[in-house]
Order: C-alpha cells, then structure tokens, then sequence
C-alpha cells in the first residue's frame, strides 16, 4: 500500500517506524505479563533474561530473532504467538571471550520447544560451531510442544545432531534450572558438563507418575531425578548448587578454564605463585605406611596455583578426583586416586568418570598430570558382573588416545593392571615420576610372598615367621623404590617437596608436544 493508504494511526515516517520497533521490543523483552514473572520468582528462580545477565559480561548480550513467533494453528496456538516463542538466543562475553547461549523461557509455554523455538537453537549452534566459541544452554523448558505434534520431536533430533557435532570442538556447557523430563535429557547428556540446582531443576526419562503406573514404585520428582540424585548416585551431573547465582557464577568459572575450541589452548594467566615453591608440607601430609589413609585434595592444593582447583564429579565415583587447576597460570587436569575413599582402588564409575575427563582434557589442549596411589581394581561379584573388564578399559583407552602432554607421579602404591591404567610410561606417558615412598609391584608383598612363597610358608615351623620374612625379601627385591627407576620404568625419584616445580617446568617443556594418531574414521571405543 502507498503511505496514503495506510491504516490510521500507522507510522508514516522513519521516526515513527523506529518508535515503532521500540515498542515491539521492549515488549518481547518484558514477556508475556508481570503475572507470569512473579510466578518464576515465586518458585525461586530467576527468569531468561536475568539469567543471561548473571551470565555474560554487562551489556555485552546481543539477541538473535528476538521477533521470531511460532506458525502454528491448531489447538489455539494461533491466538497465542509471543516473540521469541519462548526461547532466547544470542551471544555475548564471559571474561571479553566470545560465549554463545540459548535460555528456556518458562514464562512462555513453559519453555516447550515448538518447531520455531527449535529452529532458534539450531541457528545459535550452528552460529556457535561456525565462530568456534563455547556453547552454554540455560534449561527450563517443560519438553516438546504436545501442541505441534511430532514438528516439535523432530526439533530435539537437530539439536542432538549439533551437540554430537561440535563434541570436542566447542565446549558446551548444560545448566539446568528446571525441569528436563524425556528426550529432552539426552542433549545434556551430549555435552561436556551438566550444572543443577537443588529444589529447582529435574532430569529423567519418565517422571514419578510414569514410574508408579509401571513399576508401583512411588517416589518424588527430586527423588528421582534432582540435583543430588544425579551429582551422588548416576553421574550424570558434574556440579551441583544451592542457588541459581551460585550455579551460574561457576559456569563463569569454568569457562575462564577452557579454550574457545579445539584449535587453542586454555588462556593463561600470570600467576603470583613461585615456580620453585617448596612444599615441605608434604612429607608428612602423605603417611608412607601405604595402609594409611590420607586427602589426596591436599596434595592437589600443595601443588596448584594459590590452592585453587575446580572438582568435576566431585560426589560421584569419590574414589578418584578429576579436577582442572593451573600451574604456573596454565590450565592443567588432574586425576588422582582418592585414599579416603575405597583405599583409591578403581572401580566401574571410578573408570568411568576418569576416562570421560581424560577424553576431555585432551580433546581441548589441557595437559594431564595423574597422581597414583593405587592398590588395583576394586574385586568382588557385583564388579565382574557388572562389566569392571570394559570399563576399565575405558580408562585405559582413553589415555592410550590421548595425545596432550602427559605426565604421571607416583606416590605410594601402584599396583597391578590399575598402576598400568592410571597412565603408565608403558602406555604413553610423557614423563614418569615418583615419591622415595613408591612401591610399584604386580600386588602388595603379603599377596605375592603367600603366592610365591606358598609351599615353603606351609612347611615351616613357624608358618607366621616365615611368612613375615618372605614378604621382607619380596619387598627388598622387587619393591624397593628404585626398582622401577633401575629399570627405566620411572624417570626420576624426586624429593615430595619438589613437585611443584618439576612438574610445572616438565609442562614448560611439553608445551610443543606434537603426536599424532593414526589416520582412521574414529576409532571404536569399549562401552
């Protein structure tokens, strides 16, 4: 139409149409109603929009199809099309460095993805992947829209197509602060790492109602699938937080950890901590009775940069600790038996947690320093049954396929097929050191010296005695700790108080590491 054609009350110039555009968007920014909003506070949480706030840098946000609605007709959707159509997407920065996100907006159809809310997201990935820049997800979205039928469904399949494709190339970070019930749990568990917050956020695959018509069993939502569940029992969450500004505080952190994608590495930072920093501290902090108990995480805050590291899985699989920390201001990952817990032994999720972090590690530049204090795998029935043989070996492989600079110290115990495991020199690694407290053997001494020794042990006067000084001349022969040394198993014995600096110059010089795999579609993995 010409401009005398147009409807009364319509802009007629530049100013208007401007004036116009304001509008539209400050009320695509605002959401469906002050209602609506007081109802997400009620419930203690936080809306899109202020979650994206707490996220990126200060006014660093810029949206992309804010003014994008649905095209839906049916079941009175086409009296219903709010912009955004219920998702926000953009990028902005976290620490200056380029962020990519996408938020549920609860307030509008409860978050469910439609065929235009899907198709935002599959454009902010793409864009993501494209810029080759980290991809954080705020969940709080109710599933698919029942209301668009299998056009919603069909929505999850891209979005899992794009999480499978930018794995190990962007990191993508899942921030659950709602609920996350179906399909829809499958693309967090796609990536990297899965935030919760207690009370408010929820995964499963069928919810409580759908459980006790099946099964009889009556239990609730957080019972089933909250924030603890998934941090203590199935491991399907890395971090889990009381309060949503707590939760997303840390995803800050996290990224200022990581690399924009697998071309870089990790940014660096001057770091106040020497070098040469001497930790006496750890000659007593490490008992050399092997059959003692002590906190690994000490050591591991002995060694880093100021004391400061971040525990991934830090209440699942508590027998071995990953974390990533710096040294010397580079970011370095970290595994380390836990003796506190299970003696350090490995174990189904131990190998499990360990391998993912690994394969982590390695596929965004971060080198690995593994701290052994290992007496095997952990044995019994429920272990063997349930597969200890190919979950260990995903430990094993994850290593074996790791080409970042590697670098293994052993403090006590190192035994058997989990001292080969926890990245032996035998396996690949870089550098191998140890404690003067090391004993690296097929099995501790009692177990060997009744397996060698058993015939003369039984034909003794004294069974007890002999047996004693059997285990005396296995230890004196083969377990002394210059063994592995004397035979070039281990590159250096070094003083406890001196790791920091050897490992921190040992990284200093693998900074120009260069390995390559054989050339191959991928490999294939045990499951």
């Amino acid at each position: 139409m010409t401009v005398l054609d147009e409807a009364p009350g319509e802009p007629t110039d530049a100013r208007g149409r401007v004036a116009e555009l304001h509008e539209i968007r400050a009320q695509a920014v605002a959401g469906p109603s002050e209602k609506a909003t007081q109802a997400q506070h009620a419930k203690g949480k936080l809306t899109a929009r202020e979650r994206i706030e707490l996220l990126l840098d200060p006014g660093s946000f810029r949206e992309v199809e804010q003014l994008r609605r649905h095209r839906a007709t049916g079941f009175g959707l086409d009296a219903k099309k709010p912009y955004t159509d219920g998702v926000i997407t953009g990028w902005g920065t976290v620490e200056g460095r380029t962020v990519f996100v996408y938020a549920h907006d609860f307030r509008i159809f409860g978050g469910a993805l439609g065929e235009a809310h899907a198709t935002k997201i599959h454009k902010i990935m793409d864009m993501a992947i494209a810029a080759g820049a980290p991809l954080v997800s705020l969940n709080d979205g109710a599933g698919a829209r029942i209301q668009e039928g299998v056009s919603a469904l069909a929505g999850y399949g891209g979005i899992f197509q794009r999480n499978t494709k930018a794995s190990g190339v962007i990191p993508q970070i899942s921030v659950m602060l709602g609920p996350c019930a179906g399909g829809a749990a499958y693309s967090p568990a796609l990536t990297d790492f899965v935030f919760m917050v207690r009370e408010s956020s929820q995964m499963f695959i069928t919810g409580p109602d759908v459980v006790k018509a099946v099964t009889g069993e009556e239990i609730t939502q957080n019972g089933l699938g909250g924030a603890d569940v998934h941090a203590e029992t199935s491991g399907v969450c890395h971090f889990a937080y009381d309060d949503e500004e707590t939760c997303i505080a840390e995803v800050r952190y996290l990224l200022s950890l990581l690399p924009q994608n697998n071309r870089e590495n990790p940014p660096r930072t001057e770091s106040a901590d020497a070098v040469d920093r001497r930790s006496d501290v750890l000659l007593d902090l490490v008992p050399a009775d092997g059959n003692r108990p002590y906190d690994m995480a000490k050591v591991i805050e002995e060694i880093v940069d100021d004391g400061e590291y971040l525990e991934v899985h830090e209440r699942w699989a508590r027998n071995i600790i990953c974390a990533l920390g710096r040294m010397d201001g580079q970011v370095v990952g970290i595994i380390a038996n836990q003796p506190q817990v299970l003696a350090g032994v490995l174990d189904i999720e131990a190998s499990e947690k360990a391998a993912r972090f690994v394969q982590m590690c390695d596929a965004f530049n971060i080198p690995i320093i593994t701290l052994l204090d290992v007496p095997g795998f952990l044995p019994g029935v429920d272990q063997e049954h349930g597969g200890i043989i190919r979950h260990g070996a995903k430990l094993l492989y994850a290593y074996c396929n790791a080409t970042v600079p590697r670098i293994s110290l052993i403090l006590r115990k190192a035994y058997g097929g989990a001292y080969i495991v926890m990245d032996s020199q035998s396996i690949g690694a870089d550098l191998t050191y140890a404690w003067p407290t090391n004993e690296i053997a097929v099995m501790g001494a009692e177990g060997a010296a009744n397996v060698i020794f058993r015939r003369q042990i039984a034909e003794a006067e004294d069974p007890e005695a002999m047996r004693q000084k059997m285990v005396k001349e296995y230890k004196s022969e083969l377990m002394h700790p210059y063994y592995a040394a004397e035979r070039g198993l281990v590159d250096d014995v070094i003083d406890p108080a001196e790791t920091r600096e050897v490992l921190i110059k040992s990284l200093a010089m693998l900074q120009t590491k260069h390995a390559d795999l054989p050339s191959r579609k991928h490999g294939n993995p045990p499951q």
